[in-house]
């Protein structure tokens, strides 16, 4: 080991000291936290995705009764995961289930992905349990379908969700998906799943994580990817007045964290490609080396209230 090999490593063991005696090394050189990972069946299978994608943490997105599976994860590498938690809104026993997680460990909602609107009677009273219980939830929008008959998500965001963050002021609400990042363009009149060219300024979702406080973007999947990629002058000044309000994802599919396995019909430029490395790349490209660690690490952690 080299002199600067030494360094980093020291560097790397005081960011992280509750990682364990395995010290996930930082490629990226920050410490990274995904705050949309999908959990898989297998525990070794997350713990792939992660240390192939050079993750240091991620937030497991579970439904339903998933306490034993978080479990499992979390013995397997300690200190890697956090979790949350999402339940079929239109049950009426959501609230209650909801609230069970959380009380088990869960520190946030989400993904919230159900065939409602986004202003709806079903998601209204997870906006407000999520505010008594003060953890953020996190909603995928969607307007346009990927395949046929797919069905749309969360829907109206672009109409109807500035009146949601005016009414839940309380509610930390964390954006994802189609319609959330093709609405940072003005121009976007839900037509096309991942729109490209140039970005027109002034639209909903840039606007809105400047006006409300309670609103953080969750910079994964395609649809992140997409929109920081299609005007790079936007991103880096985009980046640049959000650096506090956006937070890292991937919501990547791939087996290892190098990009096999991962099929988007909508998206063929990202075949065989991982999610999480594609976005991590734009974003050191984009930005300084501390904005940089702010997204990849540092927002999450204050804001899920994460010590270390």
């Amino acid at each position: 080991m080299n002199r600067r090999e030494f360094l980093e490593a020291v560097a790397a063991a005081a960011v992280l000291p509750s990682l364990g005696r395995r010290q996930p090394p930082q490629e990226w050189g920050s410490p990274v936290f995904d705050v949309h990972f999908h959990m898989r069946p297998q525990p070794a299978a997350n713990v792939a995705h992660l240390d192939g994608a050079g993750v240091t943490k991620a937030n497991l997105l579970t439904r339903g009764d998933a306490l034993a599976q978080v479990a499992a994860v979390q013995a397997k590498a300690p200190a890697r995961f956090t979790w949350f938690n999402s339940y079929d809104v239109t049950k009426p026993d959501a609230e209650q289930m909801l609230t069970k997680a959380v009380k088990s460990g869960a520190q946030g909602f989400g993904e919230m992905k159900f065939h409602v609107a986004a202003d709806g009677p079903e998601l209204r009273r997870m906006y407000a349990l999520a505010a008594d219980l003060q953890v953020p939830i996190l909603i995928h929008f969607q307007e346009v379908d990927h395949v046929p008959n797919e069905g749309t998500w969360s829907t109206g965001f672009a109409k109807t969700f500035g009146s949601i963050l005016k009414a839940y002021p309380r509610t930390t609400f964390i954006g994802h998906a189609d319609a959330f990042w093709a609405n940072v363009s003005a121009d976007y009149h839900d037509e096309a799943v991942y729109p490209t060219g140039p970005i027109k300024r002034g639209g909903v979702t840039d606007r809105w994580l400047g006006d409300y406080p309670n609103l953080f973007g969750d910079l994964s999947a395609v649809s992140a990817n997409t929109a920081l990629s299609r005007d790079p002058d936007f991103t880096a000044d985009f980046l640049k007045r959000h650096q506090d309000k956006l937070l890292f994802g991937s919501d990547c599919s791939c087996r290892d964290g190098h990009g096999t396995g991962y099929d988007n019909p909508a998206a063929p430029r990202m075949a065989g490609k991982c999610v999480a490395r594609e976005t991590l790349g734009v974003l050191q490209r984009s930005t300084s080396p501390a904005i940089f660690q702010k997204i990849a690490w540092g927002n999450a952690h204050r804001l899920l209230r994460i010590s270390v």
